[in-house]
């Protein structure tokens, strides 16, 4: 399984269905996450240190942490989750 997949999997609190193909799922999350989510959901599932994510993306740690809540909050709204499941 890809390493995008399995930090889906982490993030998503209930999912219901399997998820889609990477290439899918790459698709829809460009569309539905702004860059610096998108590229901070990539840092994630590449297992990257949270500083090196962070000024990766230019971000102060508390920038970030906000950032990062904001992409769990929006990976587990059910439109979305719909939009990922097969």
């Amino acid at each position: 399984m890809s390493q995008l997949k399995d930090e889906l999997e982490s993030q998503i609190r209930k999912l219901v269905r399997p998820l889609k193909s990477e290439e899918q799922l790459t698709e829809v999350l460009r569309k539905r996450l702004t860059k610096k989510e998108y590229k901070l959901l990539l840092g994630l599932s590449q297992s990257d240190a949270d500083t090196t994510i962070a000024q990766g993306l230019h971000l102060d740690e508390d920038t970030y942490g906000k950032l990062k809540a904001k992409l769990t909050k929006k990976l587990n709204q059910e439109k979305l989750k719909q939009e990922l499941i097969v």
